[in-house]
């Protein structure tokens, strides 16, 4: 009967062949987490809808990584990890949306907003939230010597905007 309703709607009937099934583990997985997952990321992002969205592109990764991720010692652990990782970036991402709106005397949240991702992360992770440089190149996937490159590369970026900015006002005096 539904096949009949779909070719009237003219809609295509699937092929029962054409739908891959997830892997049975993973759906275990998802089932055991998925609820922890969610209230993890809302009480970082604030809205049902960012968690969500937050906990959908986690699983995504952990399912276009998880050959890798079964070969791991503490499966949990990595998946853990992962959701931390998007619920981190996606945080980020807000916060450099909202930055880009406030308003500076020295130009300082424009330029910050305008950092590259890697290096805003690096400058949010360490100087607005506190955490080390290992811990930081943990949730960011990198070397500890990478997030200080990072780091160096927007204090660069941030002193020359802000002197840039300092001059500016200097020269209307």
């Amino acid at each position: 009967m539904n096949e009949d309703v779909r070719a009237e709607d003219g809609g295509q009937v699937a092929d029962a062949d054409a739908v891959l099934p997830l892997p049975l583990e993973f759906e275990a997985l998802y089932v055991a987490t998925q609820e922890a997952f969610h209230d993890y990321a809302l009480f970082y992002l604030g809205t049902n809808d960012a968690a969500e969205e937050a906990v959908h592109r986690a699983f995504l990764e952990i399912l276009n990584h998880w050959s890798a991720l079964l070969e791991e010692s503490n499966l949990q652990q990595q998946a853990w990890a992962i959701l931390r990782r998007v619920v981190i970036s996606q945080a980020l991402e807000g916060f450099r949306r909202k930055l880009a709106l406030l308003r500076s005397d020295i130009g300082l949240f424009k330029a910050m907003s305008s950092l590259p991702p890697r290096q805003f992360d690096v400058i949010v992770l360490r100087h607005v939230l506190n955490h080390d440089t290992k811990k930081i190149s943990w949730y960011m996937g990198v070397t500890p010597s990478t997030v200080d490159y990072h780091g160096r590369k927007a204090k660069e970026r941030l002193q020359q905007a802000v002197s840039s900015y300092l001059k500016k006002e200097g020269d209307r005096t």
